[in-house]
């Protein structure tokens, strides 16, 4: 039987070449841990054995048993009666797995029963998961939701809920979604309020599209202040499974048909407040978006490498013509596009995980060591990472979740008829794909949130060692492609930044964030195959595909041509 990990040779690439020496260190504090905990690492050699261990692990139950079992999951799915869900038998053999495992706490600290270990790591699971069944991901991947309590919560609430997350006893929602508000979260009715007597909190309202809303313990965004009506007026709390809090119907989705997807009713539901008033959505859910991009990026990725393999083995073993349909170019040319796509994601991917996990060592730091240990290399890196995380998580989510959905879409193409048909994987992964690039912000909203990065031009200072390395021949060539394709990209930001016409600048945004995205993946596979031979054919034909669309893209941005924009009601409405 497969295993997930040793079975994939890019992700064990990522794994052996990524420098993760900076980020262990910040999360084992220099290694002091192993005086306090048996589990702990004693240097980053043993860090690595470590988390290679427990991927081989993880990769195994998934080649050998989740994937095994997630065509039956998709096909009878969650039970639903009488106000509760269960689970059906086969994803709680699942979970329990896991569990078994001990990989419900990964990120959790030592002293709550975690593992301590990077996003970085973490994340590479999740894309394992996914691979092996996308619904199940939706579950071990709330993580997020203890490390938001760890984060902004009370130490008497760490010590409360984090051990029973981190051993599997206790799993988790975030309950943010209303059913008018959508992405709008600033528009969230869901009422808090706080009994004067006893100062114990209440919360009344609906909740929509929760994933896994009928879980024990959930982290809910509610107005706190009355008379307010945006953003500043909301806060986070932390409720649990009771009575008053009522799971009204779980949806009927096109897929991830595995995990529950709840609507919610909380009727005086008591809570605890979660950090300080007034800060839940400003900073409480924008530190979960990082998070939450990088962890729907991983499932995206997952789906992809399952329907890369899926749409492969059918093309080697599908006949016609008296030759199997992997010798057409049509179709190998469909393969390659598809591998390569898959891969520059995965150097994407984890690349941003690394910073992810950098910014939260420094911010943790900012936030936490008194003032006389604080000192300006803390604080510009604290800085600095943050703003960089803030461009890379959207610009990844984007680029992973968009290609699920095309590569997914091969792999039924490449199946013909056949991948039309439910006895095959192929449609699943189609169906499954598609909500990656909705839910925790749709693709237009990720370059919402990366366009000020790319005007600000954040990357650039990423850019320059990775474009400065002694390349020659074919890449010298290659990276001469970059650098043009950078220079256009600086020409056409100037363009759009001196018209400020923000309408024009919202029609080319997608542009924009699409090339610079394309300009830092090349820049990075170039350097692997500076160092690693192998990866010459990747990085050829990634950059000679970009560098032809990056020229049509600033052709168009610097048109100029308002016709669309001017003209978008009449085209609409024709």
């Amino acid at each position: 039987m497969p295993n997930f990990f040793t079975d994939n040779k890019d992700l064990q690439f990522i794994f052996d070449t990524l420098d993760l020496k900076e980020v262990v260190a910040l999360k084992e504090h220099d290694f002091k841990f192993v005086q306090e905990f048996d589990h702990a690492p004693a240097d980053y050699d043993d860090a690595r054995d470590n988390y290679r261990r427990v991927l081989e692990v993880v990769g195994q139950i998934c080649g050998e048993n989740i994937a095994e079992r997630a065509r039956t999951v998709d096909q009878e799915g969650p039970h639903f009666e009488n106000g509760k869900v269960t689970y059906h038998p086969l994803t709680q053999k699942n979970l329990q797995d896991l569990k078994t495992a001990g990989v419900m706490g990964v990120m959790l600290p030592h002293q709550y029963g975690g593992l301590n270990f990077p996003n970085t790591i973490y994340t590479m699971m999740t894309e394992m998961v996914s691979r092996a069944d996308a619904s199940l991901q939706n579950l071990f991947g709330l993580q997020d939701i203890a490390e938001t309590i760890c984060d902004f919560g009370t130490e008497e609430q760490r010590q409360e809920y984090l051990p029973q997350f981190a051993s599997g006893e206790a799993d988790g929602s975030m309950d943010l979604t209303e059913p008018d508000s959508g992405s709008d979260l600033q528009s969230v009715r869901l009422r808090a309020w706080q009994d004067e007597k006893t100062g114990q909190w209440y919360l009344n309202g609906m909740k929509r599209f929760i994933t896994n809303g009928c879980a024990k313990v959930h982290l809910v965004l509610a107005r706190s202040e009355d008379g307010t009506s945006d953003g500043r007026g909301l806060s986070m709390f932390i409720a649990e499974a009771c009575p008053e809090l009522v799971v009204r119907r779980i949806e009927d989705k096109l897929g991830i048909h595995g995990v529950a997807t709840c609507e919610l009713q909380y009727n005086n539901v008591p809570a605890k407040l979660c950090g300080q008033r007034r800060r839940g959505l400003t900073k409480y859910v924008m530190s979960l978006m990082n998070g939450a991009r990088v962890a729907i990026s991983g499932q995206a990725l997952g789906i992809a490498e399952a329907a890369f393999r899926e749409a492969r083995k059918y093309a080697e073993e599908r006949e016609q013509f008296k030759k199997s349909i992997d010798q057409f170019p049509a179709v190998y040319d469909m393969l390659t596009g598809m591998k390569v796509k898959l891969q520059a994601t995965r150097t994407l991917m984890y690349n941003t995980t690394k910073v992810v996990d950098l910014r939260n060592s420094y911010v943790h730091m900012l936030d936490n060591l008194p003032k006389e240990q604080l000192t300006d290399e803390i604080r510009e890196k604290a800085k600095y990472y943050t703003k960089l995380a803030a461009l890379l998580t959207p610009m990844c989510k984007a680029m992973a979740t968009e290609v699920a959905n095309q590569v997914s879409y091969d792999c039924i193409q490449i199946h013909g008829g056949t991948g039309f048909m439910r006895d095959f994987n192929a449609e699943r992964y189609y169906r499954d794909a598609r909500i990656t690039n909705i839910y925790e912000g749709t693709t237009q909203l990720q370059v919402v949130a990366a366009i000020g990065g790319v005007v600000l031009r954040v990357v650039e200072s990423e850019l320059q060692p990775l474009l400065s390395l002694p390349y020659e021949g074919k890449l010298g060539r290659l990276k001469g492609k970059l650098n043009e394709m950078l220079e256009l990209q600086r020409k056409a930001v100037k363009f759009v930044s001196e018209r400020k016409d923000s309408a024009y600048l919202d029609q080319m945004a997608r542009r924009l964030v699409e090339c610079e995205t394309a300009i830092y993946v090349g820049a990075l596979m170039l350097k692997d195959a500076f160092n690693h031979d192998e990866r010459q054919p990747l990085v050829e034909r990634y950059v000679n595909d970009a560098y032809i669309d990056a020229k049509a893209k600033y052709e168009a941005i610097t048109s100029g041509d308002t016709s669309v924009i001017d003209n978008h009601r009449d085209i609409i409405d024709y």
